[in-house]
């Protein structure tokens, strides 16, 4: 071993003259530690919450969707068959779709309720999944059955077997005047797809039934889409319009929901730039117990200099002391980041059952649980962006100890 790292390690460790700087270099490195795991941390639960909202948005919405420029798609059997031939495409389902006060007893709610064909459906989303009670499968042609998120059924105080009246903003003319276009649903299903926004504002009955709830004939809504690549969503659903004549209006998963991905985007930025600043302040803690080694250390580095020992090789011993603290300090952050992030599903739970007190509301946070995913990539560059603001933190007290004069320090011993 050089003599440069073996001197280096050693001051490392406690004197019998001076634990307080061996204690110091302990502080900065939990520092350092503590700093890299809270920000791999917080980073992992931005990645978990944007994978698990997208993953749920994307089990009841399509990648992407075709639709008339006006409210209705004319001779969809034919666009769908076109559509469906295209090998980027996995499923096609017509839908048809508009906002509907529903009524039960004294109670009411708006909602969106969205006719589909249950077998085509389940070649675009997996909402027939998450059914709780009933299946899509009851909703038949002709009967007039609705399935309903939990959410939404609480609201209303309704359950299975019990009716629903649908009011459209449709007119019909009576004797008695114009009245609301309305119809009474029979509630066959419940489903319970993790998101309230969702659980509280979706409804959906037979394709058939709400053509006729819609006066929409053999039109629809529009057609939506699975793709094999949602990523490529953008592309395709432009590629397939234009096939399909032009006259369509497209949209995909990743511009109706692009605010809410942006803001995340944006967010795990600002926290990346925000907790960076603690491991900073930890690594450049390292400036000052590097200080005050070389201080208690002048004697040292004189008869290391009176020996022989070249400017450089001073500079290497309080650089590779400065360095360990970084390498210790970032592996061992590391490796506690990753420890809480893995298991921080099991911690938060048991951190609820403790208090007694839930800490995630679904209304607010569109989650219940607080998910948590490790990206390799984030804890490679903070592990790099931590070490390098060590050995940063090192240059400035390795370089005063470099240009400490032997004679000066040694005129007092």
């Amino acid at each position: 071993m050089k003599y440069e790292l073996l001197i280096g390690r050693r001051y490392l460790r406690a004197s019998r003259g001076n634990r307080f700087v061996s204690f110091i270099s302990t502080i900065s490195m939990a520092g350092v530690a503590i700093g890299v795991a809270v920000l791999i941390v917080v980073l992992s639960v931005m990645n978990g919450f944007e994978r698990e909202v997208r993953d749920r948005i994307l089990s009841l919405t399509a990648h992407a969707t075709i639709s008339a420029l006006g409210a209705r798609m004319t001779d969809w059997q034919d666009a769908a068959a076109r559509i469906r031939d295209n090998p980027a495409v996995l499923g096609a389902a017509p839908f048809i779709e508009d906002q509907a006060l529903l009524i039960a007893g004294n109670k009411s709610s708006g909602a969106i309720v969205t006719g589909v064909l249950p077998e085509d459906e389940r070649q675009v989303t997996i909402i027939s999944s998450k059914t709780t009670a009933g299946s899509f499968d009851a909703m038949k042609p002709g009967e007039y059955g609705i399935v309903l998120g939990d959410e939404l059924a609480k609201a209303l105080g309704v359950g299975m077997g019990q009716r629903v009246v649908i009011v459209t903003s449709l007119r019909t003319t009576t004797p008695a005047g114009v009245m609301p276009r309305m119809r009474t649903f029979k509630v066959v299903g419940l489903f319970r797809a993790g998101m309230y926004e969702y659980d509280r504002n979706l409804a959906y009955v037979q394709i058939a039934d709400a053509a006729r709830l819609y006066r929409m004939g053999d039109d629809v809504t529009g057609i939506r889409l699975k793709l094999a690549d949602m990523f490529a969503a953008p592309r395709v659903v432009r590629e397939l319009a234009v096939t399909l004549g032009g006259g369509y209006y497209v949209d995909d998963w990743s511009r109706k929901h692009a605010t809410f991905f942006r803001s995340i985007q944006l967010t795990k930025s600002a926290l990346f730039i925000i907790l960076l600043l603690v491991v900073g302040v930890a690594a450049f803690n390292i400036v000052s117990t590097l200080v005050m080694v070389v201080k208690d250390k002048r004697s040292d580095i004189a008869i290391l200099r009176t020996v022989g020992a070249a400017p450089r090789s001073i500079l290497s011993i309080f650089m590779t002391q400065g360095v360990a603290i970084g390498v210790i300090g970032t592996l061992s952050g590391v490796l506690l980041g990753v420890l809480i992030s893995v298991n921080l599903e099991w911690l938060v739970h048991g951190l609820e059952a403790l208090l007694g007190q839930h800490f995630l509301d679904a209304k607010v946070y569109f989650i219940t649980d607080l998910p948590a995913l490790v990206e390799w990539s984030d804890v490679l560059k903070i592990s790099l962006t931590s070490f390098g603001l060590c050995c940063i933190s090192t240059l400035y007290p390795s370089w005063r100890a470099a240009r400490t004069q032997p004679a000066q320090s040694l005129r007092h011993e």
